[in-house]
């Protein structure tokens, strides 16, 4: 290989170790002033189904406080479970503030953002203030709403204080 192709191959191998380094730079990209704010285990009839840990940059949060709500999983459970799970909390939360339109549509997009989990797996969404939210899987970045009103009541279903696990909620938001 000549001069030429050498220095031509070392640009690209350079630009490659760039985009991998961003890549995998993961959710944290998206919030680089980001601490934990709280932390917290999701049981379910005594099972173990998540670790949950919130990330910002200060409490409280605001309607403009972009955060991030990172769930690790101790079991497998279905993309399918997990959508239709969400579905039923956000309907459940937001009564009939939302039209069924809307829960339609925001069951696809839960069905394009999520996967199956396995446990040790990570998914994180990251509350993007006006914009909606980005969830990344175990920090690579599979799908973005772009719906406000989407991320507000996605995000509902642990922070509202008419969650169905009042004791997680409280820890995390570190009360």
């Amino acid at each position: 290989m000549n001069r030429t192709g050498r220095v031509s191959l070392t640009r690209w191998l350079w630009l490659l170790v760039l985009l991998s380094a961003t890549a995998s730079a993961g959710w944290q990209a998206s919030l680089p002033e980001a601490r934990l704010l709280g932390s917290g285990e999701f049981s379910w009839f005594g099972f173990k189904v998540y670790h949950a840990r919130l990330w910002g940059r200060a409490l409280p949060l605001t309607d403009d406080s972009p955060f991030a709500l990172e769930l690790t999983y101790k079991r497998r459970i279905r993309r399918d479970e997990l959508v239709q799970t969400s579905l039923d909390e956000i309907q459940r939360l937001s009564g009939t503030a939302v039209s069924p339109a809307q829960l339609k549509d925001w069951q696809a997009q839960m069905q394009r953002a999520f996967v199956d989990v396995e446990p040790g797996q990570r998914i994180t969404g990251v509350f993007l203030p006006g914009r909606g939210v980005a969830f990344f899987v175990d920090q690579r970045l599979p799908y973005r709403v772009d719906d406000p009103a989407f991320a507000r009541a996605f995000f509902a279903i642990w922070l509202d204080p008419r969650t169905r696990n009042p004791q997680l909620r409280a820890q995390l938001l570190g009360q």
